[in-house]
């Protein structure tokens, strides 16, 4: 409309951990800010959303009873732990019932050097992916523990080179 303000003023229906909650502009800028720095203070935060400590504070408990913040956690750097090798692994699974597909996910959650894993549609039927100190951590984990999980018939590796896009926030 020409001549008119026209202000929009929407709130997202969201379904997080089975429990359904509205979220509006202000608790998708919370979100974004703390993606950006966890650190933030209550303070700090109410401030630079507009609002006064104690509704901040609220829709902050909220976010979190809610299950749209799981945690908190720094963002380590993984060479500075001598961890410069990493690998995209794909998985195809010998047979695909549920209880030789549930043994593989608890096994393989119990892998540290596992810092994702993802069950896919379609073949392969996983994407792990791994960190260690070099090639040779690398080779004997994947002859050693990843080859022998519940149910693997074949393991694809893929060297990553260069991360162009680490640990972006979710768009908000």
């Amino acid at each position: 409309m020409i001549g008119r303000k026209v202000i929009l003023n929407f709130t997202l229906l969201a379904g997080v951990c089975g429990r359904n909650f509205y979220m509006d502009a202000i608790d998708r800028k919370i979100l974004a800010l703390l993606q950006e720095d966890g650190r933030l203070t209550v303070t700090e935060l109410a401030s630079r959303v507009g609002l006064s400590v104690s509704p901040c504070h609220r829709r902050l408990r909220e976010l979190e009873r809610s299950g749209a913040i799981r945690g908190y956690r720094a963002v380590v750097n993984a060479a500075a732990l001598g961890l410069t090798f990493q690998a995209l692994v794909f998985v195809t699974m010998r047979q695909e019932d549920r209880d030789t597909l549930l043994g593989f996910e608890a096994a393989v959650a119990e892998v540290p050097e596992v810092v994702q894993a993802q069950r896919l549609f379609g073949d392969p039927d996983y994407l792990l992916r791994i960190v260690t100190a070099d090639l040779t951590a690398y080779q004997e984990l994947e002859d050693d523990v990843l080859s022998a999980l519940p149910g693997v018939q074949r393991l694809n590796s893929t060297l990553v080179m260069k991360h162009v896009v680490d640990h972006r926030p979710l768009p908000t």
